[in-house]
């Protein structure tokens, strides 16, 4: 089991100049390597291999490359590799019929390329854990916000717009986790209102993006003004970014915030199995619906449960706003129609509750809904650390 720890760093000008030029040394390195994979397999048509580059590397370092740590340039290489071994299986999976975009790896600008890592040796924490000591970087002192758990195996440096973060991810055993007992909740996901339990219980949408909407558009009208590659241009780009980065940690702590109180509160949880990706298509929802951002609910919930020991169920959506959780009987309505009212057995009752209760009883009632439910066994999130704040 990995888990990744993060943290702030506060680097002096003088480690920021040189985490700069490492990164741009590693962003030279993906491109001219993507461009070698390209040109020789043009003209041989044959592929060229990690291992390829990477001992072509040792021999052909120029005066930049040998500033940065011999790891970190051969984890940019392994990174590149990886972009072709994912473009070569949505490649497979487009053959096998499935409607998903390929995208070939493409050259990374220096606004695309963010962090690099040290995959085995090459830094420790150092003066009590207040300071991490980067191989040809230096001290940089850190904010150890939260103690590490486990074996540190790697660590990644990574920015975000003006700011410096270390990710710490460690290697630990399985945790032995007793099954909760607490009662299953049925989960029904909205713009209107956010959240709807199947107990009754509301989390209203804080809609953040609709909040800062104005402060964006207003920043984003300053930078149409601004003379291409100018640098008051590269400093009003930064004030754009720093707007929706705020955006974007308003969502995500409050995401964390409504998971960790499902997960604290109930033995099981039911979602939806909504297709996001199609519900996107509806042009007059969806900024709204990408503003939820329904899925990250989903990941952040499953991967919390799992260490607490409930069990995340994804249904099939079919009907579960339609039908009375009532009675049974189908009741169409429209997206207009805010209140439930069955002309069967004349229950009178929120879209929404109805929703919530139909979905807890599919759950209940289907071991295997919609494909497996557990979120160990059905659902996963992506095999990769998770960063805990």
């Amino acid at each position: 089991m990995t888990k990744a720890f993060k943290y702030r760093l506060y680097p002096t000008r003088k480690q920021v100049k040189r985490i700069r030029e490492t990164l741009t040394t590693c962003r030279m390195l993906y491109n001219n390597a993507l461009e070698q994979r390209i040109s020789t397999y043009k003209e041989t048509q044959e592929s060229l291999t990690y291992y390829d580059q990477a001992n072509a590397l040792v021999t052909n370092k120029n005066d930049y490359q040998k500033q940065v740590h011999s790891q970190v340039l051969q984890n940019t290489l392994k990174r590149l590799d990886t972009s072709y071994g994912n473009f070569f299986h949505r490649v497979k999976e487009r053959k096998l019929g499935k409607n998903i975009k390929v995208g070939f790896p493409r050259f990374k600008p220096d606004q695309r390329y963010n962090s690099f890592c040290y995959p085995q040796s090459g830094f420790r924490l150092t003066n009590d854990c207040r300071r991490i000591k980067l191989s040809k970087i230096g001290d940089v002192r850190l904010i150890y916000s939260r103690p590490v758990e486990g074996k540190i195996k790697t660590c990644r440096v990574v920015r975000d717009v003006d700011q410096w973060f270390v990710v710490l991810t460690c290697e630990q055993e399985q945790p032995q986790v007793t099954k909760s007992t607490n009662p299953t909740v049925g989960v029904d996901v909205g713009i209107k209102t956010f959240v709807v339990l199947s107990d009754g219980e509301c989390v209203e949408n804080p809609r953040h993006f609709k909040k800062s909407e104005q402060q964006l558009a207003k920043q984003q009208r300053r930078l149409s003004r601004k003379v291409k590659e100018s640098q008051n241009r590269n400093k009003q780009r930064t004030k754009v970014a720093r707007v929706h980065r705020k955006i974007r940690r308003q969502r995500e702590d409050f995401l964390h915030k409504v998971s960790r109180s499902l997960v604290e509160n109930y033995g099981c949880i039911v979602f939806e199995n909504l297709n996001i990706k199609g519900m996107l298509r509806n042009h007059k929802l969806a900024k709204h619906i990408s503003d939820c951002a329904w899925r990250k609910l989903i990941e952040y919930t499953t991967y919390k449960a799992e260490e607490a020991g409930v069990e995340v169920r994804l249904v099939n959506p079919k009907n579960t706003t339609q039908i009375c959780s009532g009675c049974g009987e189908l009741v169409p309505k429209t997206l207009a129609d805010r209140i439930h009212c069955c002309p069967h057995c004349g229950l009178e009752v929120d879209r929404d509750l109805n929703a919530a209760i139909n979905i807890r009883s599919v759950g209940i009632t289907q071991s295997y809904a919609y494909g497996d439910l557990t979120s160990t066994q059905g659902y996963c999130v992506p095999e990769q650390a998770k960063s805990l704040k």
